[in-house]
């Protein structure tokens, strides 16, 4: 059977690209159809992209290549078998001592080869007859090569040059001393790359303003308290602030429209729909999924919706159409104990709830000090579309309905 090619599958109509963030099994590793392969990181989310069969797998891609959409970053072969792992090498057998070969024989033989003249000369001499090279025949030292290396031999005993000392090197400057904790580098993923761009974007072409308030959370917690067990056992998920905090916006909403708007060149889209994206953080940046249709759902609905989504998140499987279409955005700073903040716009919307921790007050109440839940609320919008009366309006809608949360069932 031909190779299978694994090819970069499309997530978005607008993305073209994504970085393959990481291998989920090894080079020449057996996978079954079906099986994660790689993680895709996209500017809008990391995909888990599957084995579109089985057999052993060739990477022909590496970890941090950007790939194009329907590029082949590798192939799975049906009918090869999976690697085996090598086997250490065997020791090389120790070679054997080598021996200290036997001296060759000198070409010029002993003295009983020399002639009467050149054993006097050597004699006279004190010369060694194995260490003159020998012109005669077939060797033989004659009297002349003896008078040459002796006369060789005292010119290369010349005397020695006087040793010429090289000037002290100078002191090599103190190497800068380098910070006890250094430095790391690590390339941005294509997720915060593009929340990095998003939010300069943000700022860059719209006129963010922000307006604050504060809310008396007692009766959402008194209502919370009192059907939290039977709204569990009713519907298989919990209560949670953030239904609460949903609907509350969706009035707003719909009784300033320009909060849920956007522009666009010279005109302004009014949304008659209210898709809520309710921003998560995750090991990989922020995220924010898209609640769709949310004043078509029921308290039960927002929250098995975000329970959704926040399992998804854990997995790492939250698709670009989970983050796409959202009109209004709440984003939730409490749960990292903030107590007050300026959301950034999601662009292209033009405007951002921002929720806060919980923090018990004294407040005053029919003349009365008491200590109550309370929480600041913080509303960032377009002042290009929205003016500040729209603004500071729609967040006393918000205060109101969760201050008196009857309010939201009977939708006054």
């Amino acid at each position: 059977m031909s190779a299978v090619p694994i090819s970069v599958p499309g997530v978005g109509e607008s993305i073209s690209e994504g970085i393959l963030a990481k291998w989920l099994a090894a080079d020449g590793s057996a996978v079954k159809a079906g099986d994660p392969l790689f993680e895709l990181e996209t500017d809008k989310a990391t995909n888990v992209v599957p084995a579109p069969a089985s057999g052993v797998l060739k990477v022909q891609a590496a970890e941090g290549d950007t790939v194009a959409i329907g590029a082949t970053v590798g192939v799975i072969d049906p009918s090869a078998a999976p690697a085996a792992k090598a086997k250490p090498a065997a020791p090389a057998p120790e070679k054997a001592e080598a021996k200290p070969a036997a001296p060759a024989a000198t070409p010029n033989g002993g003295s009983e080869h020399l002639s009467p003249a050149v054993r006097r000369i050597v004699a006279e001499e004190g010369v060694d007859p194995s260490q003159v090279e020998g012109t005669g025949k077939g060797g033989r030292v004659t009297k002349g090569d003896v008078i040459a290396h002796v006369e060789g031999g005292a010119s290369a005993k010349a005397a020695p040059a006087p040793e010429v000392k090289a000037p002290a090197p100078a002191p090599a400057a103190p190497k800068p001393t380098a910070p006890k904790g250094g430095e790391r580098r690590e390339r941005m993923s294509g997720l915060r790359q593009r929340i990095a761009q998003r939010l300069v974007e943000a700022q860059r072409t719209a006129a963010i303003l922000t307006t604050f308030n504060e809310v008396d959370l007692t009766r959402v917690m008194a209502t919370r308290s009192k059907y939290k067990e039977a709204f569990q056992k009713a519907h298989g998920v919990g209560l949670g602030f953030m239904s609460f905090f949903v609907k509350a916006t969706i009035e707003a909403l719909k009784a300033f429209p320009a909060v849920n708007g956007r522009i666009e060149g010279n005109e302004v889209v009014y949304n008659d729909f209210y898709n809520i994206g309710v921003a998560v953080s995750t090991d990989r940046g922020l995220m924010v999924p898209v609640i769709r249709d949310a004043d078509q759902l029921s308290f039960a609905g927002i929250e098995k919706a975000i329970a959704a989504y926040a399992d998804k998140a854990r997995k790492g499987t939250i698709g670009v159409d989970d983050l796409q279409g959202g009109t209004f955005t709440i984003t939730n700073g409490g749960v990292f104990g903030s107590l007050v903040s300026t959301p950034i716009l999601n662009p292209p919307q033009s405007g951002i709830l921002g929720m806060h921790a919980i923090k018990k007050r004294p407040v005053v109440v029919d003349d009365q000090i008491v200590i109550r839940p309370m929480m600041y609320l913080a509303l960032s919008y377009d002042h290009r579309l929205i003016d500040g009366r729209e603004a500071v309006s729609s967040l006393v809608r918000i205060k109101d309905c969760l201050e008196d949360p009857e309010r939201l069932l009977l939708e006054i």
